[in-house]
């Protein structure tokens, strides 16, 4: 016989258990999700990235292992190799697939209408065609967005103020990317009302972003600034190497440009992005559909500083900035 003081520990025991999430999934079910990637595993600030999606799993109750299988595929800056690598995720089964970067999420939705997909890092769903609108998406992808190019205006400000005689910004885009040409709106609004000279630099593919590297270099801009497109996926290394060797002011939207030795980031924290990638998962998992689920939009963005990279450039940091950045590399 059970006696009352037993009942209680009892049933606060397995309050407990449920609130921790240890029996938020259905014993002996094993869910097994795709993680699909444009760049490679080891690119900068990715592990972290990664990380924190399994960590936001955790919490919710899901354990590699036990009830969980995460198949990770990554496309090590190929994005031709993503048709191949999300059919293989469809074979083994999926129930998710996570996508990082706009290419992995644009390859996974042509693959398949009915697995859910949720986005981590695309800058403008809308304009790419992923869904349909932020608050409904449809059909089969929702997740998180970076807002990068709605961004670029503010990147703008911050260059300004770090390099108070900036007369001309070479600005890398891709013509043919819709979110980049929106971006690229913006630019020139920002740009008039900041009183910068404007030179355009395209990349319509990958193959295409040594030879405009060249021509920046040649023309010696006052500063320079990237859009993030598809075809740029995983290149942020290349492209603040460039930036350091030509002693060019600097600044784009992730944080591992800066630890590359690019002077400047301003964008979403990508950590919680991932983080709150899992939660649609775990929505999904519980019987969600991706087209009701809507896709969010990042609420904390950070600022990194690579203070060698501006004494190498002959920059001071305003005071006034440093305070406000939320990390200085030295």
């Amino acid at each position: 016989m059970i006696n009352r003081r037993t009942f209680v520990c009892l049933f606060g025991g397995a309050l407990l258990l449920e609130s921790s999430g240890v029996l938020a999934q259905p014993v002996g079910k094993v869910y097994r999700i795709g993680f699909l990637g444009s760049s490679s595993p080891s690119t900068p600030g990715l592990p972290e990235y990664v990380e924190a999606f399994r960590q936001g799993l955790r919490e919710l109750g899901y354990n590699e292992g036990s009830n969980l299988v995460i198949e990770y595929r990554y496309a090590n800056g190929n994005n031709d190799r993503l048709p191949a690598l999300v059919a293989e995720l469809l074979r083994l089964g999926v129930h998710v697939i996570v996508t990082e970067g706009t290419s992995s999420t644009l390859a996974a939705k042509r693959a398949t209408g009915t697995v859910p997909i949720v986005m981590a890092l695309v800058g403008d769903p809308v304009g790419t065609g992923l869904v349909e609108s932020l608050a409904r998406p449809g059909a089969n992808v929702t997740g998180v967005t970076t807002l990068a190019f709605a961004l670029v205006g503010k990147q703008m400000e911050l260059l300004k103020e770090v390099v108070p005689s900036l007369s001309t910004l070479a600005v890398l885009w891709n013509p043919a990317h819709r979110p980049s040409a929106v971006g690229m709106e913006n630019i020139i609004v920002e740009a008039h009302s900041l009183r910068l000279e404007l030179q355009k630099f395209e990349a319509r593919r990958a193959d295409d972003l040594e030879l405009a590297l060249a021509e920046i270099g040649k023309i010696h801009p006052s500063a320079f600034l990237p859009l993030p497109t598809p075809e740029l996926d995983g290149k942020q290394i290349r492209i603040a190497e460039f930036s350091l060797r030509n002693r060019l002011p600097s600044i784009y939207n992730k944080t591992a440009f800066a630890e590359a030795g690019g002077l400047m980031t301003y964008g979403a924290r990508f950590p919680d992005l991932f983080r709150r990638a899992a939660s649609y998962v775990d929505k999904i998992l519980k019987g969600a559909k991706p087209g009701d689920l809507p896709v969010e939009q990042p609420t904390n963005f950070e600022l990194v500083i690579n203070l060698k990279t501006a004494k190498a450039l002959g920059i001071t940091i305003p005071q006034s900035l440093l305070l406000r950045a939320d990390q200085l590399i030295q």
